[in-house]
């Protein structure tokens, strides 16, 4: 099964999430959390992404008749390899991005929902702007973003920390926008910033 395939499906969408972080979880603390999934069914995409490389297994211990086991996330064997992406029709594109959307606002709403919001505080934040920026300027803002986020993604669990999840989305505007008039068009101020309350 290709990745995307595999990576792309809701449910194993959402357990591949809740393993984002360096957790490691059993079954039983993964059904706990994606309480709304029948048992077999998480039990079946569980298996499928152990079998995948997707996740494995770091600890074994006998309960009872039965051996627990606690699964962790392999980072490379849940990502979309860059070949497999540039062959992707733009239908696959568009079907793997309502999935991204999905699970962006499936997290959006577990947050909202969660108890009394306070957004300061808990620095919940979504913001959306524009800047121009050519290849190479590009190249060097994703090289930042890298030096920003790689060494906080090593970070494991531990006491006072908390899960926060991040989702980016880079997508370049047409070659030529609707609505622009000319070149006076690209001398117009960047976008302002939207934030959260």
């Amino acid at each position: 099964m290709a990745s995307a395939d595999l990576l792309l499906h809701p449910v194993r969408l959402r357990i591949v999430q809740a393993f984002l972080g360096d957790r490691a979880l059993t079954t039983a603390q993964l059904a706990d959390e994606l309480h709304d999934v029948p048992a077999g069914s998480l039990y079946r995409h569980v298996a499928m992404l152990l079998k995948a490389g997707v996740l494995q297994v770091v600890a074994e211990r006998r309960v009872r008749a039965v051996v627990e086991r606690t699964y962790a996330l392999r980072l490379y064997g849940a990502q979309i390899q860059p070949d497999e992406v540039a062959a992707m029709t733009p239908e696959e594109h568009g079907h793997a991005f309502m999935a991204y959307v999905a699970g962006l606002l499936a997290d959006a709403d577990r947050y909202l929902t969660s108890g009394p919001l306070d957004p300061i505080r808990d620095g919940a934040d979504y913001r959306m702007g524009a800047m121009w920026l050519n290849d190479a300027e590009f190249r060097d803002l994703l090289a930042d973003f890298r030096k920003v986020f790689q060494p906080r993604l090593a970070n494991p669990p531990g006491k006072g920390r908390r899960r926060r999840m991040v989702y980016t989305v880079f997508l370049p505007s047409p070659e030529k926008p609707t609505g622009d008039k000319g070149k006076g068009a690209r001398n117009k101020k960047p976008a302002k910033t939207k934030r959260s309350p």
